[in-house]
């Protein structure tokens, strides 16, 4: 039987190992999400950090519903490996930053002591899109929202992220103690800004005080990240074994290619994260539009044309020329809607995105990436979108990205989004000839108001839609 990775597990020297001394390492970062984008991401950062200039910044990982992940980073002395993938071969790299692994749904009240731990001077945030309960209307705190109205009505108790960080804060000025920064890392347009909206809209409604509080004294900086990194399959885990030569049933695979972009606004001390290649900036917008609507835009495309032509991976969807040319098309027009980004050829990052979704050592299915259109496509597509029409475009690439995502939420019996109900209605009522999407741009503050008042804009979409049959 083979051995389970752990701390007393013997690598091989080609294996790139935690090069510090982890039992001297403590926390001072919480991490809510500790998903495979996570583990690929930030904690490998922060392993570089730790090797660069050691200091108390080892990783409390929080998963707010499996408690799978949980135990099995305990089981592991939360060590892993990360493997990075070419065309050129696989590099191995066990990470060594997490030192504790948290479930919030069996002990929510050891992830609030950490939060309210004076020595955690960062929280960072991994959860997606869906998971804050933002209105689709309006943009504050969705009150309908499960986690919202829960934590809302017990807070001291609560079970979603804007609950924890809230209680957390609260936690802290009532010790009297200072606050600490919150990073969010996930793919929302001005995430910070979108974070300390919703926790100072929950803090205000439940204590006016707090809510003041947290307006002058926490920081809540925006970033943007960015790696491919394809949820784990049993191959996975076999090529893992096959390297390290012990089981490791958390190993993940990703690109070679890694960026974080941070804007530079933290409350207190924070980890070295520009020995692993961060970027700290005063403005993250550039980067974040570059990446939201080059990167992700594509990727979205991408992933509806796969889903229509029953490609597996987005490599399957690269290697059909006619397609290449579609997303090129796409980056083009979306490119034209973004400002210079400093620092960066938006020409050659085009071509590098090109390489990329094509790296055919990557397996990222289509499917993985169609979840949760509705909270996706607002930054990826829609906003670009107005941005291209209020400039004199015609919008026409958009109206074709929007119109395969039609397609695709046409075709299915069942989603993976958290709007699946309306999505679904709005696909069965789709029966007008002459407007078919009227439905679609009829669910509350899916469209924003710049496409839902252009009618020749919808009529596009109407025309591509019946154009792919």
């Amino acid at each position: 039987m083979m051995e389970r990775l752990t701390a007393r597990t013997r690598l091989p020297a080609s294996i790139h190992s935690p090069a510090y001394d982890r039992h001297a390492l403590k926390p001072g970062i919480v991490h809510i999400g500790l998903g495979a984008f996570h583990r690929a991401h930030q904690a490998v950062y922060t392993d570089a950090a730790l090797a660069h200039a050691f200091g108390n910044w080892g990783i409390v990982g929080v998963s707010l519903r499996s408690t799978e992940i949980a135990h099995d980073m305990q089981a592991q002395d939360c060590l892993y490996s990360v493997v990075a993938r070419d065309s050129s071969g696989d590099s191995v790299r066990v990470v060594g930053s997490i030192v504790e692994a948290l479930a919030a749904s069996e002990d929510g009240e050891a992830v609030l002591a950490r939060l309210a731990d004076p020595a955690v001077h960062v929280v960072t945030l991994t959860v997606s899109e869906k998971a804050y309960g933002i209105d689709p209307v309006g943009g504050g705190i969705d009150h309908a929202h499960p986690a919202i109205a829960s934590d809302l009505k017990s807070p001291t108790r609560p079970t979603g992220v804007i609950g924890y960080l809230t209680e957390g804060l609260a936690r802290r000025r009532d010790a009297g103690l200072p606050p600490f920064t919150v990073l969010c890392c996930d793919n929302l347009p001005s995430n910070g800004r979108i974070v300390r909206r919703l926790v100072t809209e929950m803090a205000a409604a439940l204590d006016p005080g707090l809510a003041a509080w947290i307006e002058e004294n926490v920081s809540f900086p925006c970033s943007m990240v960015d790696r491919i990194v394809p949820a784990a399959t049993a191959e996975t885990r076999a090529r893992a074994e096959k390297l390290l030569g012990a089981e490791d049933r958390l190993s993940i695979e990703a690109e070679t290619f890694s960026q974080w972009v941070i804007e530079d606004d933290f409350v207190s001390d924070r980890p070295a994260w520009e020995a692993g290649g961060a970027l700290f900036v005063e403005n993250v917008e550039p980067y974040e539009k570059m990446k939201l609507r080059l990167l992700n835009g594509s990727h979205s495309l991408i992933a509806y044309l796969g889903q229509l032509q029953k490609l597996e991976f987005v490599r399957d969807v690269m290697g059909v020329p006619e397609n290449v040319a579609l997303v090129r098309r796409h980056m083009q027009a979306a490119v034209r809607t973004l400002d210079p980004v400093p620092g960066i050829d938006l020409a050659h990052y085009m071509d590098q995105l090109v390489e990329r979704f094509a790296n055919p050592a990557i397996a990222h299915r289509t499917l993985q990436i169609a979840m949760d259109g509705s909270q996706k496509l607002p930054q990826r597509l829609f906003q670009p979108a107005v941005d291209a029409l209020s400039s004199g475009s015609d919008g026409a690439e958009f109206a074709f990205a929007t119109a395969v995502w039609i397609a695709f939420l046409k075709q299915a019996d069942t989603l993976d989004d958290p709007r699946s109900g309306e999505l679904l209605k709005a696909a069965a009522d789709a029966v007008q000839a002459d407007d078919e999407t009227a439905s679609f741009f009829a669910v509350p503050g899916l469209f924003p108001r710049g496409l839902q008042a252009n009618r020749a804009w919808r009529n596009r979409v109407n025309s591509l839609l019946k154009s792919l049959g």
